[in-house]
């Protein structure tokens, strides 16, 4: 099966959990991806879905044995698991993170829609994030909308700083990439 066939089926069956109108452009996934490589150490990804940020990842040359995956969806976990021998695919949502991964993670990329989640939710992903990420760590996020995809007093409240990064207007819709550090 293609990854636009089960990201149309996945949709079609759970539009909130998708919550996008097609899958992540290679355009943004280079975007998100943007200087890491085999030399980068650990890297997270939360809601991978058909991996298409993955893929990038490893064509950056991380390596499939420091690259870990949470994702919820059951077919997207049996997907990825085939399609990224070696990744490590965890059927679980990212608030699980900092059971399951050691601290020192270079980078965690999210494809997740933290927009449309309730705020604690949200604080609680990026608080998953934070707790594995290594002092000098990035959180990397796309949003779709004209601000970052975190409020100002969750920013504030975590003690992070934001980088905006170029729109990319090669995806559907175009998005933005932001990457949160540690103040």
């Amino acid at each position: 099966m293609s990854d636009l066939a089960l990201f149309r089926r996945r949709l079609l069956k759970n539009p909130r959990q998708i919550s996008a109108i097609a899958p992540s452009s290679r355009t943004l996934a280079r975007a998100m991806t943007l200087g890491l490589g085999p030399k980068s150490g650990p890297v997270v990804e939360f809601g991978p879905g058909t991996g298409r940020f993955t893929e990038a990842l490893l064509a950056r040359g991380v390596r499939p044995e420091t690259l870990t995956l949470f994702e919820l969806d059951e077919e997207f976990v049996a997907y990825l698991r085939q399609k990224f021998p070696g990744v490590t695919v965890h059927q679980l949502p990212a608030q699980e993170a900092a059971r399951l991964v050691a601290p020192g993670v270079s980078t965690v990329i999210s494809g997740l829609p933290l927009l449309s989640m309730p705020p604690e939710v949200r604080e609680s992903i990026v608080g998953a994030a934070f707790a594995i990420l290594a002092p000098r760590g990035r959180y990397v996020q796309f949003t779709y909308g004209p601000r970052p995809p975190l409020p100002p007093e969750t920013i504030g409240k975590l003690g992070l700083t934001v980088n905006k990064g170029n729109k990319v207007w090669a995806n559907l819709p175009p998005a933005t990439v932001y990457r949160f550090r540690r103040g």
